[in-house]
């Protein structure tokens, strides 16, 4: 990854919600396919191996479903409640990594890495959220601002 600020998305928020409560909806896959994604994006599959070096498997669809894109990982940091980080690439419904180039998307890198650090914040929890590798004006940076729109709203439910 760069260290061109430029090349990554960084968002910061806080949310109503337990430290706890956040990180599940970040760890536990029924929990992350019901904010991940832009607004009106389903998540029909979240397969996570939650430890250091375990896969994660992501699924996305657009709201007409004509649009299935699936997201590949690892987990390279798993510290409870505090501090996520794994990489992600484009793939195939398999898991078989795919050229962000093929996709059409040729401002990717192949493997990007998120990062999200959560503070404790007593009934409340701040979140910084860094997408490494991913342009910071592309299509990716409004797409995680819906979905923490959406994560928003998920938290205030539990």
């Amino acid at each position: 990854m760069s260290d061109n600020p430029d090349n990554a998305v960084v968002i910061e928020r806080i949310f109503d919600g337990p430290v706890d409560l956040v990180w599940r909806m970040w760890t536990v896959g029924d929990d992350f396919q019901k904010w991940y994604g832009p607004q009106g994006f389903t998540i029909p599959t979240a397969d996570f191996d939650l430890q250091v070096g375990g896969r994660r498997f992501v699924g996305m669809e657009s709201p007409d479903g004509s649009m299935k894109m699936w997201f590949v990982g690892e987990f390279r940091e798993v510290t409870a409640p505090t501090r996520l980080v794994y990489t992600e690439s484009m793939a195939d419904e398999n898991g078989n990594v795919l050229s962000p180039a093929d996709m059409g998307m040729p401002d990717m890198h192949d493997v990007t890495e998120i990062t999200v650090e959560l503070e404790d914040l007593g009934d409340k929890t701040r979140m910084a959220m860094t997408h490494a590798g991913v342009p910071a004006d592309s299509p990716g940076a409004a797409g995680w601002t819906q979905a923490f729109d959406k994560l928003a709203v998920a938290v205030a439910e539990v």
